[in-house]
């Protein structure tokens, strides 16, 4: 099959890409590596499979042009700054549902009917329903990226209703591993390698999180778009949480990344149950329905953080 990949440079993006031609498929990537890394795509360019174009979502031309002979699109680029998206309200709109409307016209154009959207967690603000299952009534938006997030959903869900498309969303928690860039992982990795002696720390410590495996991700996805039928596709569009069954402190994070390197900091804290307005204090999503379906992740929380610490030692970050 030909697909087409946004913000195939990223993170989980350039996971996807090899994934996906390991299992014999067609891949076109589509960067303008505002964040994205050309490093990341090095095993995907020796690929005769491979093909890597450059090019921003808001270019609908060139997007159209790009999509062409694929079959279907796997749309993961986007404006993921969830922390200061207050300070520039506008990029969230453009970045994402802007360019998720592109994606699809891009997509209409083409004749291609088959989309899988990383959508993400935010959507449901600080849910009153914990675990929180794909079906919880949406409460307030808390940050400008999950407003995004949810009025993406709302095209993608439309153009399956109106042109016939086939649609899976995935809302993610938080992930983690090999070609991290975003969150507070690294950044606690950065601070620490810089004063190994203190680390700052927002909000008090106490924020409940969950995170997920980046391959157990690509997993999850490939699972569900691989084992869809017929029938699937006349129900228009399948939501899936994508997470794990457990959630962790951030305080728990902070002890496993000080022990991988080998470090007891003092720990500043700025107080508060949160770090910035919009960052949930309690994420855990009901992964119940895409464990139904046959997927289980392979890594727990502890170890998904470990492996991306390692990996950052590795790669001398």
């Amino acid at each position: 099959m030909k697909v087409f990949i946004t913000g195939a440079a990223g993170f989980i993006g350039s996971n996807l890409c090899d994934r996906l031609l390991a299992d014999g498929h067609e891949v076109f990537g589509w960067d303008n590596f505002s964040t994205g890394r050309r490093e990341f795509l090095a095993d995907a360019e020796t690929n005769p499979h491979f093909c890597l174009l450059r090019g921003d979502n808001s270019d609908w031309g060139a997007l159209t042009a790009g999509m062409a002979g694929c079959e279907m699109v796997y749309h993961l680029a986007a404006n993921a700054d969830v922390r200061f998206g207050l300070n520039h309200p506008e990029r969230d709109l453009q970045q994402n549902t802007i360019a998720t409307f592109h994606v699809l016209e891009a997509m209409r154009a083409n004749e291609i009917k088959r989309i899988a959207f990383s959508s993400t967690g935010s959507v449901y603000g600080e849910a009153e329903l914990i675990p929180t299952p794909e079906d919880a009534p949406f409460p307030i938006q808390t940050s400008l990226y999950g407003a995004s997030k949810l009025a993406c959903e709302g095209l993608i869900q439309s153009y399956c209703e109106g042109y016939g498309f086939e649609g899976y969303i995935f809302r993610f928690v938080s992930i983690l591993g090999e070609r991290y860039t975003h969150g507070h992982v690294i950044d606690f990795y950065r601070q620490l390698q810089e004063h190994p002696e203190f680390l700052n720390v927002l909000g008090d410590g106490s924020q409940r999180k969950s995170y997920l495996y980046v391959q157990d991700c690509i997993n999850a996805v490939s699972h569900v778009v691989n084992s869809a039928t017929a029938e699937d596709a006349k129900h228009g569009v399948q939501i899936y949480n994508l997470g794990t069954d457990e959630f962790c402190q951030v305080n728990d994070s902070i002890r496993w990344i000080c022990d991988e390197m080998g470090l007891k900091p003092e720990i500043r804290y700025s107080g508060g149950d949160r770090g910035w307005v919009g960052d949930n204090p309690f994420i855990y999503l009901d992964t119940k329905k895409i464990c139904s379906a046959g997927w289980k992740p392979e890594l727990t929380i502890e170890q998904a953080v470990r492996a991306t610490v390692r990996w950052f030692q590795e790669k001398g970050f």
